[in-house]
């Protein structure tokens, strides 16, 4: 059973203390303690490579030093949540991506840098890689939102429109993609209509589990691990996504005590994809656990106070 807001905070907070990496240690202080930002991007700051790209296993699925999209995309995220998607470090971050695109302007998932080292086996790496939408939307719409200008924007909105246009069948990694991008991009007419069809997609096709208890039955997408369902809090990470206009204020709540009540005895949260090494795993749950509290918090559910701060007593005792 979900306990209160603030007991699931302290639990988490618990947690992190007990696994994070440093970044999201500073990420968890930023956003529940009061923490400054400085401290975020100077974590964040290890993880970047010569060529303006993140690399060293920024996202735990792809291992080794080289730069990639989807580390580069989660850096963009986390400035993004901090107030700091601007400057030098944009402008370059933005180059490499330009630099790095496909003949469509847009992003592979994984670029082949990547092979001679480690990544999970269900990230398939090749010499020509396609592009894609679940790499090119969260970055686009990101970039947009902060009113972040570069030439690259250009090709890779355009992409990102076609793609989301095109899709008659889809799994629910590609339509939080598709959110991401929908949720930034400036023009909200368009963007409202292509939501709309999106989520009579998504119900259609049973893409989300609206009853969590009856989750057992739902068809996954091929390729999907035993029980690596999608909720309505997936896809409306905060209410003010426009997916959140998918579901009934029910389902929705639904979905939000399911949320609560899938944290750990040890404080975390749960990873639902296939887990192929130990230390990913690891790694993930602590990530996973700061957007669970996010998520809580946005809809109500998460009080911040009774926090220690520093693992002992309460802060500011």
């Amino acid at each position: 059973m979900a306990g209160s807001g603030a007991s699931l905070l302290s639990r988490g907070e618990h947690f992190i203390w007990l696994t994070a990496r440093v970044l999201e240690q500073r990420r968890f202080a930023y956003h529940f303690l009061g923490g400054g930002s400085d401290a975020v991007e100077a974590a964040l700051a290890a993880y970047q490579g010569e060529d303006g790209g993140y690399g060293h296993a920024l996202e735990p699925d792809l291992r080794g030093p080289v730069s990639q999209p989807l580390h580069t995309a989660h850096a963009l995220s986390v400035l993004d949540s901090i107030g700091r998607c601007e400057g030098l470090r944009v402008e370059r971050m933005c180059r490499y991506l330009s630099d790095i695109s496909t003949k469509d302007g847009a992003l592979p998932a994984v670029h082949p840098s990547l092979r001679g080292y480690p990544a999970a086996p269900f990230i398939p790496i090749v010499d020509d890689p396609p592009s894609e939408l679940l790499a090119t939307g969260p970055v686009v719409g990101l970039l947009h939102r902060n009113e972040v200008w570069h030439a690259w924007l250009f090709r890779a909105t355009d992409f990102c429109w076609a793609a989301i246009d095109a899709l008659r069948a889809s799994h629910p990694y590609e339509i939080r993609a598709a959110v991401a991008f929908l949720d930034g991009v400036p023009d909200r007419a368009r963007a409202e209509a292509a939501a709309d069809r999106l989520g009579r997609l998504v119900r259609e096709q049973r893409l989300v589990v609206l009853n969590p208890d009856r989750a057992d039955e739902h068809p996954l997408p091929p390729g999907y691990a035993p029980g690596e369902h999608h909720f309505p809090y997936d896809f409306a990470a905060v209410p003010g996504s426009l997916a959140r206009g998918w579901f009934t204020d029910e389902e929705m709540s639904r979905s939000l005590d399911f949320l609560a009540a899938e944290q750990q005895e040890d404080g975390g949260w749960p990873i639902r994809w296939r887990q192929w090494a130990p230390g990913t795993a690891l790694e993930c749950r602590p990530m996973l656990t700061i957007d669970a509290l996010l998520t809580l918090r946005a809809y109500g559910r998460v009080i911040d106070g009774d926090l220690t701060g520093a693992g002992g007593a309460p802060a500011g005792a």
